[in-house]
């Protein structure tokens, strides 16, 4: 079954127009035994976090609170059904960012001082910024991705990580949407919202916030990703000797960076799964040409999934910004 979303969402905050077509004529051609199979496999995961995760109290820990997602397409309009359940506006600043302040992750062991200039003020500032991808899936772990996406990626329109190299040719539309609450303009939330220029399927649809994890000393990026249930993935930041931004969620245990998997378990309660064999890394960097770069490698019990490589220029249609950036090199230089 799918579900959609009506709650009507600002003009300025919708999202960009992406073609669809590929996705409309695969779900036409999924056949009985193509759902009994997505269908199997949601069920599988579900029942394995049930049976496997732990029952956490959700006033027992705020770090894990997040939007948990239901059964069928997730895609474009869950930031619309956030706002909605949550009575919150969605807002699209040209200005907006992952982390509006990135002295928000300062720590006892991550100073953001030391990191690059221009890498802070993407962070700061994503919704200015356009990126071209290069993806390459290793062999170990091509059927294990191509089954994720073939089954419950295309299904839910999320994590539609690209299987081949073409996918990726034409480019990744970005958007960066913000959730605020009406009365006081707090921003609760920030989404943000990468497609396939191909094909329009989402990427990637999360939510970006800082979070203070109990066995970590700094505090973490927290990426939301609604599936059925939720993925929340927290990384521990980085700072290299050379300027250049890591991200790393190789936690060793719960209560660490990693990736954990949510499902409701009542009304007070979730049932977590702390999958300490799957982790992500980031290394966010200035090359010597002066251009913005991404390294985000995706690993599972120790090998190499899948690598996705990121350049990042800003936006073209952003008249101010070249300005902004000569400004922010030219002080780089003169430091």
């Amino acid at each position: 079954m799918r579900y959609f979303f009506h709650y009507p969402m600002p003009k300025a905050a919708q999202p960009e127009t992406v073609p669809s077509g590929d996705t409309a004529r695969e779900t036409k051609r999924d056949g009985v035994f193509h759902l009994a199979c997505a269908l199997l496999l949601e069920l599988f995961i579900d029942v394995m976090v049930r049976l496997t995760g732990r029952r956490i109290r959700k006033q027992d820990a705020p770090w894990l609170h997040c939007y948990l997602g239901k059964s069928g397409v997730i895609g474009t309009g869950v930031y619309q059904h956030i706002a909605a359940e949550e009575h919150l506006q969605l807002r699209n600043s040209p200005h907006a960012g992952l982390i509006p302040d990135f002295n928000a992750l300062r720590g006892p062991s991550f100073d953001p001082d030391a990191i690059h200039p221009r890498v802070r003020h993407f962070y700061e500032h994503a919704a200015k910024y356009q990126m071209e991808v290069w993806s390459e899936v290793y062999f170990v772990g091509r059927f294990f991705l191509w089954l994720l996406v073939e089954f419950l990626s295309r299904r839910m329109d999320q994590l539609n990580f690209p299987i081949s190299s073409l996918e990726v040719a034409k480019g990744m539309a970005s958007e960066v949407i913000q959730m605020v609450e009406p009365e006081s303009g707090q921003l609760l939330y920030t989404g943000w919202l990468r497609r396939l220029k191909s094909s329009g399927r989402v990427i990637y649809a999360g939510i970006y916030s800082v979070a203070r994890v109990p066995a970590e000393d700094n505090p973490c990026v927290k990426v939301t990703f609604p599936c059925n249930g939720s993925a929340n993935v927290y990384l521990r930041p980085v700072a290299h000797s050379d300027g250049s931004f890591g991200l790393d969620s190789s936690g060793s245990g719960f209560g660490k960076s990693g990736f954990y998997r949510l499902v409701e378990s009542g009304n007070d309660h979730w049932r977590v799964r702390n999958f300490r064999s799957l982790h992500e890394l980031f290394h966010v960097y200035v090359d010597e040409e002066d251009v913005l770069r991404v390294d985000h490698k995706i690993s599972f019990v120790g090998l190499t999934i899948l690598r996705l490589h990121y350049k990042v220029t800003p936006a073209a249609d952003r008249g101010s910004f070249s300005g902004e950036i000569r400004q922010l090199v030219v002080s780089e230089r003169s430091v």
